[in-house]
């Protein structure tokens, strides 16, 4: 499976890791994350692969402050969680990025180093 980056184009944070790719010269597809969210089973993956629900969440984005979920997400199911995820791009952290049962979400270069081995 090849490396999938979930962005969102207006992002500067998106946009600093499409450059590092690019000086990596990785190939990757890009997906527009507001359009296209990632799957329930992509969110899943990168759940366990970051071990933390509220890392998946966009914790700085208007739809998080708007839905109130800084005081809902500590009683949610995780189940509860992925489906609004999966139905909401702009409540997902990004960039998205998964390969497999690898990925992160944000940027920070370290763990990107680490995502692409």
């Amino acid at each position: 499976m090849a490396l999938k980056v979930y962005a969102y184009k207006g992002c500067g944070t998106c946009r600093k890791a499409a450059k590092y790719l690019a000086e990596k010269a990785v190939d990757y597809k890009e997906i527009a994350i507001r359009e296209t969210p990632p799957s329930k089973a992509e969110l899943k993956r990168m759940l366990a692969a970051v071990g933390d629900l509220k890392k998946l969440f966009n914790t700085s984005g208007q739809d998080y402050r708007a839905l109130g979920m800084k005081d809902k997400l500590p009683s949610m199911s995780t189940t509860e969680a992925i489906d609004l995820l999966a139905g909401n791009g702009n409540l997902i952290k990004r960039p998205f990025a998964i390969d497999g049962d690898k990925g992160v979400v944000g940027f920070c270069e370290n763990e990107w180093d680490d995502l692409l081995g």
